[in-house]
């Protein structure tokens, strides 16, 4: 490997010796043990695209980079404490802001720039396929001259994947910290396809459910849309970060096949992020629908309600015309029924049958009256 590397991230230079001996191989540094960093998923030392030596804590690592000279470190941490962060700014003179950002994580994806050192957050996404649902977890990477650092904060992007695929292709590997940073950058986009083949699934689901009368299903939509804007947020501001890795192209004579790499990652990103857009407008017009038909069904109901409540009070109607027919032969009944002495009509030869026509003549004249405002 040259001791002087080309990259678009920033000016690499030697900063570690190699010891030789006369045959011109390289000789592995004799390192005292160390006890092992938990946090530590993996960490090698790579020389001419090959892992040279696999330290077991920071301390090794530190060693066999001082011994080396043109080796390339790549760390990877899981959720690191702080003594560890602490280490690594220290020995490789990260910049206290973006150390800051790596230990309490939470950042949106962005790339910034301290002096030689790149610092790069990237959103990974996974779909469970077992709860329908889009995880989502950070990743930062510390880029610069002759180190690779990753810091993850959840369970995605698979890293070690990146690390065997690097590993298989030496050539890729020796071109440097950059060529890493295009491998993850790469894999956490390729992460996006299966979270996109889910969403797509669900509204599928969504829109069976919505024409199917589910009454669950605006909950579920609600919640969709949640997880598709939070994929949005994940996804976007990625493009931008891309396009700042362009702009340093020719500043930092990247080489054209890496140009290449970045070119492809970055279509891949554009599609993914065209199709959310898509699914987020969807789910709007999903919604809108649902709403439509749940107003049509409830507008169906109060017709329902409408006309049986109608159709109740025309029955009302006929039970009070009814008995109201037959309350004025009982009352006239219970008037003559009255045992007093002085009533004029007890002693009529013609007061029986003048009750009766009464009584007649009262049920005829209230059956008219009712029917002539049709309550019967």
């Amino acid at each position: 490997m040259p001791a002087k590397r080309r990259a678009f991230l920033l000016p690499v230079g030697s900063r570690h010796r190699v010891p030789a001996d006369g045959s011109g191989t390289t000789a592995a540094p004799a390192a005292a043990p160390t006890a092992p960093d938990s946090r530590l998923i993996d960490s090698a030392v790579y020389t001419r695209g090959h892992r040279y030596a696999a330290p077991k804590s920071l301390a090794e690592t530190y060693q066999c980079l001082h011994e080396l000279e043109g080796a390339m470190a790549w760390i990877g941490l899981y959720r690191p404490n702080t003594d560890q962060i602490a280490s690594l700014a220290a020995e490789f003179r990260l910049h206290h802001l973006a150390v800051e950002d790596a230990i309490t994580a939470h950042q949106r994806p962005k790339l910034e720039r301290y002096g030689d050192t790149l610092f790069v957050v990237l959103r990974a996404a996974r779909y469970d396929d077992d709860r329908e649902e889009v995880e989502f977890s950070e990743l930062h990477l510390f880029i610069g001259p002759g180190f690779v650092i990753t810091v993850r904060h959840g369970e995605a992007p698979d890293l070690a994947a990146v690390r065997r695929r690097m590993e298989a292709e030496p050539e890729m590997l020796a071109r440097g910290p950059e060529a890493v940073l295009y491998a993850v950058l790469d894999q956490v986009v390729d992460g996006y396809a299966p979270v996109v083949a889910g969403l797509e699934n669900d509204i599928d689901e969504i829109e069976t459910e919505v024409f199917g009368g589910d009454p669950k299903v605006s909950r579920r939509i609600y919640e969709l849309s949640r997880e598709v804007v939070e994929f949005q947020r994940a996804a976007r501001p990625l493009l931008g970060v891309l396009k700042a890795l362009s702009a340093g192209f020719t500043k930092y004579g990247t080489e054209e096949e890496l140009q290449r790499y970045l070119r492809d990652v970055a279509d891949h990103l554009t599609q993914v992020v065209e199709r959310v857009d898509g699914y987020r407008h969807l789910l709007q017009n999903i919604l809108a629908v649902n709403a439509t038909l749940v107003s049509q069904q409830q507008n169906e109901e109060m017709r329902s309600l409408t006309a049986a409540s109608y159709e109740q009070n025309e029955e009302v109607k006929k039970v009070s015309a009814w008995a109201a027919i037959l309350f004025a032969p009982t009352l006239i009944g219970t008037i003559y029924g009255m045992n007093f002495e002085n009533m004029p009509e007890l002693k009529w030869s013609f007061g029986y049958p003048f009750a009766i026509a009464l009584m007649l003549l009262v049920c005829v004249s209230l059956f008219v009256i009712f029917k002539r405002r049709n309550w019967l």
